[in-house]
This record gives C-alpha cells, sequence and structure tokens, in this order.
C-alpha cells in the first residue's frame, strides 16, 4: 500500500488467514517490522488484540487531532 493503509481498512498483504503475507520478507514495510507486540497489545484474545490495533490506527490518522485522538 505505497499510499498507506488507511485506518479501519485491512492491509492488502493480508492472507485469507489474516496472517502477513510479508511477514520476514525484506519489502516488508518499516512499520510493521518495528511494531512488537505486547501483553498490553495482544490482551487476552483476537478480539481484544484488534480493539488496541484499532485504537492505534485511529490515533496515528494523519488527520487527527491531538487532544480529540488521544482521549479515544
Amino acid at each position: 500500500m505505497p499510499e498507506g493503509k488507511p485506518a479501519g481498512v485491512p492491509c492488502i498483504q493480508l492472507t485469507a488467514d489474516l496472517r502477513c503475507a510479508l511477514f520476514g520478507r525484506p519489502d516488508r514495510p518499516a512499520f510493521c517490522r518495528g511494531l512488537q507486540a505486547s501483553a498490553e497489545m495482544c490482551g487476552d484474545n483476537r478480539e481484544q488484540a484488534l480493539a488496541w490495533l484499532n485504537r492505534l490506527e485511529e490515533q496515528t490518522r494523519p488527520d487527527c487531532a491531538p487532544a480529540r485522538c488521544q482521549a479515544q
């Protein structure tokens, strides 16, 4: 996704089983390579992990006003 991935839009590199098709490859985007999972990020289940990722996407949107996005 040369222009970046919009918040709420699944990455085009996800496989049918929701795994990254670029994992471990040198062409994997720098953001993805640098994202380190943590217990807080993963939560107790897939739904909690996706909720955390959704908040991260929302808070890092280019058009996100700091005061509004930090509160979410």
